[in-house]
């Protein structure tokens, strides 16, 4: 008597236990949905802000260029790559959130899996255990063939249990393979957004070391922005003609059969959000300034992109290589650059970036990380400048090893003949 009574004891406390457990996970379950929703919520408050800011931005760069609009738009673009920042933290915190909710079913699963072992195992138990005794055993065991019948029925009823744990178990399987998958997605998205914590903290230093030059060459005066500008506009056209001339003179025979016909979607976008500000060719803008285009238009388009803005690959592809040409002083050009050779017979250019983040060699897939919108080289503007080009008419040169080129001799940037360059649109 005692003895069962102690087992009810038992039996009563483990229910409890079980109970509050259980309890216990779901409201720590609850607690993390809630901080998750908080977080998403301040999320979409930071990237409404973050638009906000590079609407500003655009504003302010289609406006006279003035010293006065110039630290403007420096200054929106230190608001907006610091709200960037604390955007990305916010979604290190918000993944981190998600992995610990995903490891609590996770845990949660694979009890339950164990749990549901065991009840299949106890009835394929039962199973072997009536199928083990013989006929005449069963028939002389039970109270005649009423006994017998209920023995075959409770054989039945053992084999749809186990039919239907077989199916439990098989469903939570899969869940828990899922949930495994998708802590595995979060863990790659959590490395992703530290790997873009520092380069944006790293983007907001370049944004003020570029301020602080800006005020140093300009001792904060209005004509010496002017002057600044002039000049650079002078080197800006004395490089463009130059290097119209030379790929003027380049011969390449490019097969038709080599390049993708064209067609939506051969090429991704490298920018989430599209706006085109300045098209292929001799568009109006081009025709309307031939001292810096050479007359010949154009040759890529340039994209809506406020600095810090992620660039992406356009298609699967190898890096030939990248460049800086702000690193040769008085060369304005790309600014930062990286070309990309596609397996399509097509090659990407990606200018004005703010930071490289791939390396000459590297295999890269399409919608990578090739690296951060800026506004260096020789630009109106925060953009960036996408180019396609035939694959085996663009190379990249050291200019001072082809020709006399004034100011920019010890850069290297990509050139190709004139029918080498590719209208992008035609393939995205």
């Amino acid at each position: 008597m005692y003895s069962t009574h102690k087992k009810l004891i038992f039996l009563i406390l483990f229910v409890v236990a079980f109970f509050f457990s259980n309890l216990a996970n779901a409201n720590t379950i609850d607690e993390l949905e809630s901080n998750i929703q908080e977080r998403n919520s301040e999320i979409r408050e930071l990237e409404e802000e973050i638009t906000e800011l590079g609407g500003q931005i655009d504003s302010v760069g289609a406006e006279a260029k003035t010293l006065e609009n110039a630290l403007k738009q420096l200054s929106l673009t230190d608001r907006k790559l610091t709200t960037d920042t604390r955007l990305t933290r916010q979604k290190i915190t918000g993944t981190g959130l998600a992995i610990e909710e995903l490891a609590l079913g996770i845990i949660d699963k694979e009890q339950q899996i164990q749990n549901g072992g065991a009840a299949l195992a106890q009835s394929i138990r039962n199973i072997h255990e009536l199928e083990s005794r013989s006929f005449i055993e069963i028939i002389f065991s039970q109270n005649g063939f009423s006994g017998f019948w209920n023995s075959i029925q409770g054989l039945q009823q053992f084999q749809n249990e186990v039919n239907e744990r077989v199916h439990n178990l098989q469903a939570l399987k899969r869940e828990f393979e899922g949930s495994k998958k998708a802590s595995e997605r979060e863990q790659k998205n959590l490395i992703a957004y530290n790997v873009r914590l520092g380069d944006q903290q790293e983007i907001v230093k370049q944004n003020k070391d570029t301020k602080n030059i800006l005020l140093k060459e300009t001792k904060n005066k209005e004509s010496n922005y002017k002057e600044l500008l002039n000049e650079r506009l002078a080197r800006r056209e004395a490089l463009e003609q130059e290097l119209r001339d030379f790929e003027a003179q380049l011969r390449v025979e490019i097969d038709p059969k080599s390049l993708p016909r064209p067609g939506e979607g051969i090429l991704r976008w490298p920018v989430d959000s599209v706006k085109v500000t300045q098209y292929f060719g001799n568009t109006p803008f081009a025709s309307k300034n031939p001292q810096v285009y050479s007359g010949a238009g154009h040759n890529g388009v340039d994209l809506r992109a406020a600095p810090g803005t992620v660039i992406k690959n356009a298609a699967n592809g190898v890096v030939v290589d990248t460049g800086n040409t702000d690193t040769t002083r008085g060369c304005y050009s790309y600014g930062k650059w990286v070309l990309i050779r596609h397996y399509n017979g097509l090659a990407t250019l990606y200018a004005h970036l703010s930071l490289i983040r791939v390396t000459p060699g590297q295999e890269i897939a399409v919608g990578e990380l090739v690296g951060y919108s800026g506004n260096t080289g020789y630009s109106t503007g925060p953009h960036l400048h996408f180019g396609v080009y035939a694959a085996n008419a663009v190379r990249v040169v050291k200019l001072g090893d082809i020709k006399e080129i004034t100011n920019c001799g010890a850069a290297h940037i990509p050139v190709s003949p004139i029918n080498g360059y590719l209208n992008p649109l035609s393939y995205l």
